[in-house]
């Protein structure tokens, strides 16, 4: 049951996260709902009166995500849900490689994602029935071009998750991975490439919060979607990489 779990959720404020607030507290969850913009949370806490605890803050920054865990656990005194979802992404141009991109997508993706769960880990286990949910992606099942740190930052972060499950069993505090394929937002909106089979964020919240109650163990969606990448992910690598060329930028084509 959803109804009176007490649930963080980080980047609350535009795409998948704002659907998944509004989805949850409908479901009658109380929210500490996180973002850098505080405009959208402030609407949904006029909306729900009672309902939402208001965290902003930038999750990069581990002093400021140390200060949220202490708020939650001054008002709520405990978590029974956290739900990793602030992202970036940027890609890259191998042509002018940028080290800084990859440090900047890897400090919002993975270790801002590190910052919230060493927060959140002394709520769970004061927590009901604990659930450690986190939004990795599906590129992480095969490499797509330009998304080298987009794809390392959601990789390093699948493999932090899965081996906090096997620590974490023994406590009781299941793990849950979200793994979608393309979804209308703010981020996805910037990119000049197709995007098959790609969802709205208001049916990818609802498809997630249909399934959290059953604590599987991934999430994953669109189904047609998964299937493709993990049957390319199974070719032969010589194959893989001669895919990957063919969807490639190559020398005399830009970004839009």
């Amino acid at each position: 049951m959803i109804e009176g779990r007490r649930i963080w959720l980080t980047g609350a404020s535009s795409g998948i996260g704002a659907h998944m607030a509004k989805e949850l507290l409908q479901r009658g969850a109380l929210l500490a709902l996180s973002a850098r913009t505080l405009g959208p949370l402030t609407e949904l806490s006029e909306r729900f009166p009672g309902k939402v605890l208001l965290v902003p803050g930038d999750m990069t920054d581990h002093l400021q995500v140390r200060e949220i865990g202490m708020t939650i656990a001054q008002t709520w005194g405990a978590l029974d849900t956290v739900i990793l979802n602030a992202g970036s992404c940027e890609y890259v141009d191998v042509r002018q490689f940028d080290a800084r991109v990859i440090e900047r997508v890897v400090s919002t993706n993975l270790l801002g994602s590190s910052y919230c769960i060493e927060s959140a880990l002394p709520l769970l286990r004061a927590g009901r029935s604990p659930h450690l949910v986190g939004v990795v992606s599906s590129v992480t099942y095969w490499p797509l071009p330009r998304a080298q740190a987009y794809g390392a930052s959601k990789a390093g972060l699948r493999y932090l998750l899965e081996s906090l499950r096997i620590d974490l069993a023994h406590e009781g505090i299941d793990v849950t991975l979200v793994s979608p394929g393309f979804v209308d937002t703010p981020l996805t909106e910037k990119n000049d490439f197709p995007m098959p089979m790609r969802w709205s964020a208001p049916k990818a919240a609802l498809h997630i919060c249909q399934r959290l109650e059953k604590r599987p163990l991934e999430i994953s969606f669109p189904t047609a979607f998964i299937v493709i990448l993990k049957g390319l992910a199974s070719l032969p690598k010589r194959l893989q990489v001669a895919i990957g060329k063919r969807l490639a930028r190559t020398s005399g084509e830009t970004s839009a």
